[in-house]
């Protein structure tokens, strides 16, 4: 029996070494340096601590800083040190979760007493320490039941409920770091003195598992990154990205708001954000009627039956809201508008004739969202899908997806959006309903139009829903912030659970294919991204107000007054200040409320007819006739398509 392995490594050298040999031996036979800065590596694709020992044959890469996978890594490992700095410094503290979310990392504590943001630097201090101890860090594998004994043994009730609802044929590892041990699949950095670059950044309260019913807890958010500088770089990002927080926007935009009153994820939305909605529908009603969309409304409850028909109550229960007893029958609020699409379809019989039929609806839904999720716009409870579903053969299949896409990025485009991410999600292993020769069509329906419209895309293999495939278009913001937005979703479900047929050529009947679609998500999410993509300064076809009109003197009114009225009349939405203020005060209000034109009238522009522009963001446009201003704010009014 052979006494070595053979190891092969990213270029394609191959080595021998004995067996139980780790990836840190082998960095170390290559250079001290790379041994000094690898952190992991993947054994056969798979992530491994530093110290993994290996038994057989493998291929080898080293994870060092530089590698894409270095920066989770760090993240988890710097939640640990994080974790050990907090119970070293405050007694009766019980670690709850500490995962590593995109550049972050947050940990949950169950605390006598809540942090607070003056804690952030104590807990700094003491993870330093911890790091220049530069302590090794072990991982072992134990049974379920010695889990439960070692951490019920530290007072640690929740990571007992955790393992408790672990599959019994999951291997559990307790990774330890001098007096702290944490639960944790791993892998970590070798030592705690690998981390090179950290900060503490938030503190706030979150029920444990998300749940309002549960205990609230004490958050603390952090990063950590494999230099000084990408360090300063992200910090530099929170400082821009809070600048354009859209919750923040909201209320200094008088947009929207939320009352605890009214209940938690149900967005109020004041005069100035009911015009932006308003706004942005008449856009989407335009451009879906001249894309061959029919226009329809639903009700926003429905019997207990339909649902159940459709699966929610089956699959969905859970994020919908009780239901609500009327004449001895249970209705339920919507928690979406497909059923009632599907109800329209099938008011009578349709052949091939009738097909494609695209029925398209701003429809409002309500779904439970747990409170510990819920995020300004992004996540609510109520909000509006412009929602569509259409209805095809077979044949139509390829040429509906085509015009699905193409009017998809048509309309991101006119929002300003121009960099995109695409995603195609494929059919998830033992979990799909449906013919998998539908799936196979389906699948190569929305691959080969990618393909055929030069859209570059990442396949999600497996990642569709059960009920069908999908495509996934996320869009960059102006910080570079992937957001996601339209989904476009095969459903093999729904068509077979009502029935739905068409009668084909043959005289037969048929089952038709259905799309759902929504290309902003939701009105609500769709407005905050806006708003943090803009930072609030909407080009003029979207701003709720699009011209301030700013008098000198109370002898301008009346002559304000009329160009109001002008402006009105030709669609362009005006506000007038008319207070005892100086002008410049007035201009520095209409710059802070991101007016894009502000006109300035006084004794010249009055005698003249005409009005002195400023922009915003752009300062003094000079002055102009009246007429000339007018055809300027119609031009700018208009929707145009960023290329």
């Amino acid at each position: 029996m052979a006494d070595t392995i053979k190891i092969t490594l990213p270029d394609g050298s191959v080595q021998e070494f004995p067996i139980g040999t780790t990836p840190y031996n082998v960095a170390l036979s290559i250079s001290d340096g790379l041994a000094k800065n690898s952190l992991a590596a993947k054994v056969n694709d798979k992530l491994v601590d530093l110290h993994f020992p290996i038994h057989e044959d493998a291929m080898l890469a080293l994870i060092t800083y530089t590698s894409p996978e270095a920066h989770e890594i760090l993240l988890h490992s710097t939640a640990h040190i994080m974790a050990q700095a907090v119970q070293r410094l405050f007694k009766n503290v019980k670690v709850t979760i500490g995962p590593a979310i995109e550049n972050r990392f947050y940990y949950d504590f169950d605390t006598p007493k809540p942090f607070t943001e003056e804690d952030l630097a104590k807990i700094e201090a003491e993870m330093q320490t911890i790091i220049d101890e530069d302590l090794p860090i072990t991982r072992r594998e134990v049974t379920r039941e010695e889990a439960i004994r070692f951490f019920k043994e530290k007072g640690e009730t929740y990571k007992v409920e955790i393992i408790q609802e672990i599959p019994e044929n999951e291997i559990l590892s307790i990774y330890t770091q001098g007096d702290f041990s944490d639960l944790c699949r791993g892998p970590h950095i070798p030592s705690t003195g690998k981390v090179r670059a950290f900060k503490l950044l938030s503190v706030a309260g979150a029920y444990w598992r998300g749940d309002e019913r549960n205990k609230m807890l004490s958050r603390i958010y952090g990063t950590s990154f494999p230099d000084k500088k990408g360090l300063k770089k992200y910090l530099t990002f929170l400082e821009e990205a809070k600048k354009r927080d859209h919750r923040k926007l909201g209320k200094e935009l008088d947009l929207f708001d939320f009352s605890e009153q009214i209940g938690q994820g149900l967005p109020i939305w004041f005069p100035k954000g009911a015009t932006l909605r308003k706004v942005i529908e008449d856009f989407w009603y335009g451009e879906h009627q001249k894309a061959g969309y029919e226009l329809v409304q639903t009700p926003h409850i429905g019997k207990a039956e339909l649902w159940e028909t459709s699966g929610h109550l089956g699959f969905y229960k859970d994020s919908m809201y009780s239901p609500m007893e009327i004449e001895g029958q249970d209705y339920y609020i919507k928690p979406m508008n497909c059923p009632f699409h599907i109800m329209i379809y099938k008011r009578r019989q349709h052949s091939y004739r009738d097909l494609p039929l695209r029925y398209a609806e701003l429809g409002t839904v309500y779904r439970y969202e747990k409170s510990g999720v819920l995020h300004g716009l992004m996540r609510v409870r109520g909000f509006t899908q412009d929602d569509a579903h259409i209805i095809c053969t077979p044949n139509q299949l390829n040429e509906e997806v085509e015009k699905l896409i193409q009017f998809s990025f048509h309309y991101l485009k006119t929002f300003g959006f121009t960099d995109f991410e695409v995603y195609l999600s494929t059919r998830p292993e033992g979990k799909s309903v449906g013919d998998p020769k539908d799936w196979e069509k389906a699948q190569d329906s929305l691959r080969s139009t990618l393909k055929k419209l030069d859209v570059h895309f990442n396949i999600d293999e497996g990642g569709g829903a059960f009920y069908g495939p999908k495509i996934d278009i996320k869009i960059k913001d102006a910080i570079g912030r992937l957001w996601q937005c339209t989904t476009i979703q095969f459903d093999f479900n729904e068509p077979e659970r009502f029935d739905m047929e068409y009668t084909g050529m043959d005289g037969n009947k048929h089952r038709p294919f259905m799309i759902h679609r929504a290309i902003m998500g939701s009105l609500e999410r769709f407005i905050g991204i806006l708003l943090e993509d803009t930072a609030g300064s909407f080009p003029a076809w979207l701003a709720p107000v699009q011209v301030k009109l700013l008098p000198i003197a109370d002898r301008h009114l009346t002559y304000v007054k009329a160009l109001a009225k002008n402006l009105i009349g030709k669609g362009i939405r005006v506000e007038i200040d008319d207070r005892q203020e100086k002008i410049g005060a007035k201009i520095r209000d209409a710059e802070l409320n991101k007016i894009p034109f502000m006109c300035i009238i006084g004794d010249k522009e009055m005698a003249d007819n005409q009005v002195s522009v400023r922009q915003h963001q752009k300062g003094d446009q000079g002055t102009l006739p009246v007429e000339l201003f007018l055809e300027k704010m119609q031009e700018v009014s208009k929707p145009t398509v960023t290329e």
